[in-house]
């Protein structure tokens, strides 16, 4: 019994070493613990976003609607069964089509046990179900595409914008520490009496705006992370962090901007083109609805006749027989014609959809391509101005330290480099949403992140 006891514990102990190990003790699929990159964002949006979540059920909805269609070309079988009692009369009365035997007059309790079977030869509904199938799959795998599409977009610039606003934190708090110091350095030499007050309240009045802009800042990320988690499907209690790459995020802002446009490419054409099939399927539909419904049947009934409940099981009279059922529409108040009718003016409004979504594409490749541009022209531009205004401030502080310079020049100065700072951060990540921008109009945004 003790070395039971021994054994039992020692592999408590080793599998709660080894589960508590770095191998086995991993963050699980759907946490957030850490700095999260963008890729691990979009991944956590296309599984726990209640959009993506639905599109995904609908397929499956749609699956189980296509099955049940199809189920009708499959054997149908029913069973029934009856028992009566007549308390004044005779079974004929009651029975049509058993066999009931003669003498029936003294037979009071009548029973009927039956099975009937019914198999689809040619029906217009099942062959309807039949034929849409595979386009109806097709519908709804698209359209989960399209909303996977929209999430990837959707998250990639909220995670771009949170980014940005922590980025102009950083940078007025850099500022505040510039201005702090420069209101320490004048405040020192106003009471050296080297200069009067203006620059010490210069000083005083830009470091209560940067610390203004801090707390605007700061409420700005609450809201946008907020939305972030929104878009993603995250609990809105759970702490979200980043990961900030700068280096990556520079290297994918460039796009090859000699792209062709290809209509094709976009998921919002290829639902048009399939719904356009289904309703052309649904145009044959009405079209041959004059043709008949034909179904094989058959049934075996057996029937049981007594005078007393105890012996009405003991002798069966059975009944079977084998046919086909034909069902034609002979006239329906021209309903068919006007469904008809109805179907082709469908197929025709689609093709107008069609028509204005070309056009719409064309116009917003367009639109994004110039964005694009313009951006990345914006971007290469202010990229340099941060390393001149570095070098402007650095020299500018230093002047005003030995005499040379007032501390206005150290105020534009500090402007400068702070407006620089944050034209540079805001330039990349316009540019980076431009960049999906781009990539959507083209067809070509990725659902999966690299």
């Amino acid at each position: 019994m003790k070395k039971q006891r021994y054994l039992s514990v020692l592999i408590v102990v080793g599998l709660t070493l080894i589960l508590h190990s770095p191998i086995w003790a991993q963050t699980g699929v759907d946490s957030l613990g850490g700095p999260i990159t963008l890729k691990q964002a979009v991944e956590y949006a296309l599984r726990n976003q209640p959009a993506a979540r639905q599109a995904s059920l609908d397929e499956q909805i749609n699956e189980r609607d296509i099955k049940i269609g199809l189920s009708s070309w499959l054997p149908q079988l029913n069973s029934s069964g009856l028992y009566n009692y007549y308390f004044k009369g005779t079974p004929q009365a009651g029975a049509s089509g058993a066999n009931i035997p003669s003498g029936a007059g003294s037979i009071r309790n009548l029973s009927t046990l039956g099975l009937t079977a019914s198999q689809v030869l040619y029906n217009n509904d099942v062959l309807l179900a039949s034929k849409t199938s595979k386009y109806s799959r097709q519908y709804y795998k698209e359209n989960t595409q399209s909303v996977q599409i929209d999430v990837v977009s959707d998250v990639s610039k909220a995670f771009f914008d949170v980014l940005l606003s922590q980025k102009q934190l950083n940078i007025t708090n850099e500022d505040i520490t510039r201005l702090q110091r420069s209101l320490k350095d004048a405040f020192n030499k106003y009471q050296a009496g080297v200069s009067d007050k203006t620059d010490y309240k210069q000083a005083t009045i830009a470091l209560n705006n940067s610390i203004a802009a801090r707390k605007q800042t700061e409420e700005a990320i609450k809201a946008k992370t907020a939305y972030l988690k929104q878009i993603m499907g995250v609990d809105g209690s759970k702490p979200l962090e980043l990961s900030y790459d700068s280096t990556r995020y520079e290297q994918e802002a460039y796009i090859d901007t000699n792209q062709r446009l290809d209509v094709n490419n976009r998921i919002e054409y290829r639902l048009l083109q399939t719904n356009k099939v289904l309703r052309n399927i649904n145009v044959n539909y009405y079209k041959y609805g004059f043709l008949p419904s034909i179904s094989a049947v058959g049934s075996y009934n057996a029937a049981f006749f007594s005078h007393d409940f105890s012996n009405l099981y003991d002798k069966s009279y059975p009944t079977g027989y084998a046919g086909i059922t034909l069902s034609l529409p002979i006239f329906q108040g021209t309903r068919r014609l006007q469904n008809l009718s109805k179907a082709r003016l469908q197929v025709e409004r689609i093709d107008l959809d069609i028509q204005n979504t070309q056009n719409s594409i064309n116009t917003e490749y367009v639109q994004a391509l110039a964005s694009y541009k313009s951006n990345y022209t914006t971007y290469q531009l202010i990229r340099e101005n941060v390393d001149l205004a570095k070098d402007v401030y650095k020299v500018v502080s230093l002047q005003y330290r030995e005499g040379v310079k007032t501390y206005l020049d150290v105020i534009i100065a500090q402007s400068d480099l702070r407006t620089a700072e944050l034209n540079y951060y805001n330039s990349l990540f316009q540019l980076l949403s431009s960049r999906i921008d781009l990539q959507r109009a083209l067809g070509t945004l990725p659902v999966v992140m690299q």
